[in-house]
């Protein structure tokens, strides 16, 4: 970072520090409401990428239907960024009582001293599983890709550490994965795969995905086969703005003799499983089907539902 731009890194942490400190029900049920109606009322902000995506993954819904739960993922997405500007001050005490991970003990029981992959998606309010951090001795490493500003970069990589996470670039994973491996220390690793792969193809495999065909990061399945790694994900449920109850559901038990394909499809269906149940807790904004295959990818078994005539609507937008 050059001068400039660590001046605007400390002046965006300081003025987010500010607004953290500010009364739980000023953040949600004033300023969250506020945003909301900024992106979507006023800038509509990826409107159409959004509207696209929700009549794409949900043919056999109303227009009607669409627009309650485009306007529930707009207030939603708000929230988000409430969340982030939050965690800057937040305590440990508070992250722990804002995701309350109810099988929490057993889920400890049963990895015991093992090496595990937390396999979780753009659901809900992702940046909290850094509360797993809090209380466990062990590595918790959060992969994630570099933003391209080096200023929000460096922003959301403070939030990520504050409560002890160590956090990897996808693209250099394997380092602090072979360092504690070597050095025969647990480790739990965050990987949220629902995106679209950025790097080699062999990391990228097909799954039919809420109606269509999605690229899905596949180091989930390799890294757990190849370490012997139990593998879960979350089942998450929103309580209030800002509060999620969660579930931790095992997908694979590290010794399972099945193919890293087959731990895939089992996370691709428990996470369109629970995108179903709360479609507009899932961030529909980005581009997640901007590429096609070129052979017909892998149906997940009870993942997707019978399809319907396509909703034909203009987007407002396609930002």
């Amino acid at each position: 970072m050059n001068f400039a731009q660590r001046v605007g890194y400390y002046v965006l942490l300081g003025v987010a520090k500010l607004i953290g400190y500010l009364p739980y029900c000023v953040l949600y049920y004033l300023l969250a409401p506020f945003i909301s109606f900024v992106l979507y009322r006023l800038l509509g902000y990826r409107v159409g990428v959004v509207r696209g995506n929700l009549a794409a993954a949900f043919p056999e819904k109303s227009v009607e239907e669409l627009r309650s739960i485009e306007r529930k993922f707009y207030r939603h997405l708000a929230e988000i960024f409430v969340d982030v500007i939050d965690m800057t001050s937040m305590s440990p005490r508070e992250l722990k009582r804002r995701m309350v991970v109810e099988n929490e003990a057993a889920t400890d029981a049963a990895i015991g001293t093992r090496n595990w992959i937390a396999a979780l998606a753009h659901y809900g309010e992702w940046e909290y599983f850094s509360v797993y951090s809090i209380d466990h001795p062990y590595h918790n490493i959060g992969v994630y890709h570099p933003l391209s500003s080096k200023i929000m970069d460096r922003f959301m990589l403070y939030i990520r550490r504050r409560f002890g996470m160590e956090v990897a670039p996808m693209n250099g994973l394997a380092r602090p994965v072979m360092k504690n491996l070597k050095a025969k220390e647990q480790m739990a690793l965050g990987l949220i795969a629902d995106q679209r792969p950025r790097f080699r193809e062999s990391d990228k495999v097909w799954r039919t995905f809420l109606s269509q065909p999605s690229l899905f990061f596949g180091g989930i399945g390799n890294y757990a086969k190849k370490f012997g790694m139990m593998v879960y994900t979350l089942d998450i449920v929103k309580v209030r703005p800002s509060h999620y109850r969660c579930n931790f559901v095992q997908l694979y038990d590290g010794v399972e003799d099945i193919t890293e394909q087959e731990i895939m499809d089992r996370y691709v269906a428990e996470v369109e499983r629970i995108i179903r149940r709360a479609p507009e807790l899932w961030l529909w904004s980005h581009r997640r089907w901007k590429n096609k295959p070129s052979v017909k990818p892998s149906v997940v078994a009870d993942a997707s539902v019978e399809s319907t005539d396509a909703i034909a609507e203009n987007p407002k937008s396609n930002a």
